[in-house]
């Protein structure tokens, strides 16, 4: 059986870092206040005059490129996940693919919120399952910054900018991108939103003077559901597979809230070494949180490890997918 493996992986975050302490001279908060409630130190934050996701999406491709050594000319299709694309049109990456200089790909953006990577990766998958493509390459690029309202004491401290993406390739082995579980209720839009920007509340005096373009949050609504349903679709895509927490070797939960993470981990009993975290590093950087973290702890991947991934976001979209590891860290 065809499969699609991720063959390398590679990830970037800016230069310049906006800790708790600074946040709190900029609103009324805390190190404290932020680090009891969602477990964030810091955050990443591209600040350059005239900078997009895509210059994060273009340089972690970049890394990858450098890193498997491949030729940029082989890769067929780029998948990029994004809620922060540069422009409503065209896709961000198209515009990531210019920026590397690749003439040769056909690409895409993926709307889905935080759920962004593994909607791509499946996508990316199915391709190489069907025969289509043979080097798909994902990127999740996030320039969170860009739609949070940094007067909004509640939403501004959770935010960070960062991309990651992975190469995917087919194998007849047993891993790689094994199952997925996903799903859609659109009751949540009311609930995780930016209200004004798009066909329905086009830009205008009156949504800028709303502050009406920045991202809105019920915090504990969506912390409720998060919880209940990345908890539900890990158990699902576990108990399809005929997988116990004892079978995986590591959880990679979507990086939003460490409240969040703590209460899948104690769902599952997930001991400590097998909970792979860095939130407190990076803060929620929507779709690009798991690649962040697959990158980080690279080195200590094997091949044939298991893992769940899991993610919920806006839409509300959410899911898990199982993950056989296809390679030894160098």
């Amino acid at each position: 059986m065809l499969r699609a493996k991720i063959t390398g992986i590679a990830s970037y975050v800016p230069d310049d870092v906006l800790t708790n302490e600074e946040l709190a001279q900029m609103v009324d908060t805390s190190d404290e206040w932020i680090t009891t409630r969602v477990g964030i130190k810091e955050r990443r934050i591209l600040r350059a005059e005239g900078t997009g996701s895509s210059d994060l999406g273009a340089k972690a491709l970049q890394s990858l490129i450098e890193k498997t050594g491949i030729d940029p000319r082989e890769i067929e299709v780029i998948i990029c996940a994004t809620s922060n694309p540069d422009f409503r049109f065209p896709s961000t990456a198209s515009i990531i693919a210019e920026k590397v200089g690749i003439k040769t790909t056909y690409g895409y953006d993926i709307q889905a919120a935080c759920a962004g990577f593994l909607v791509a990766l499946q996508a990316g998958a199915a391709y190489i399952q069907a025969g289509l493509y043979k080097k798909v390459v994902v990127i999740a690029a996030e320039k969170m910054s860009s739609m949070v309202n940094y007067k909004d004491r509640n939403t501004c401290p959770l935010f960070g900018d960062a991309a990651a993406c992975v190469l995917l390739e087919p194998t007849e082995e047993e891993c790689g991108v094994m199952d997925s579980v996903l799903h859609t209720d659109g009751m949540g839009l009311p609930h995780l939103v930016m209200t004004a920007g798009g066909s329905v509340r086009p830009a205008s005096h009156t949504t800028i003077d709303k502050n009406e373009h920045y991202v809105y949050q019920d915090g504990r609504f969506v912390f409720k559901h998060a919880v209940a349903d990345m908890i539900s679709s890990s158990d699902a895509v576990m108990h399809r597979n005929g997988l116990t927490i004892d079978d995986v070797d590591y959880v990679i939960p979507h990086q939003a809230n460490l409240r969040i993470i703590e209460a899948i981990a104690e769902r599952f009993n997930i001991p400590e070494e097998k909970l792979l975290v860095n939130i407190q590093h990076y803060g929620n950087t929507s779709a690009a949180s798991i690649p962040l973290c697959l990158a980080e702890y690279e080195h200590r991947f094997k091949k044939g490890d298991k893992f769940i991934l899991t993610a919920f976001g806006a839409g509300f979209t959410w899911g898990a997918v199982y993950l056989v590891w296809g390679y030894d860290a160098k």
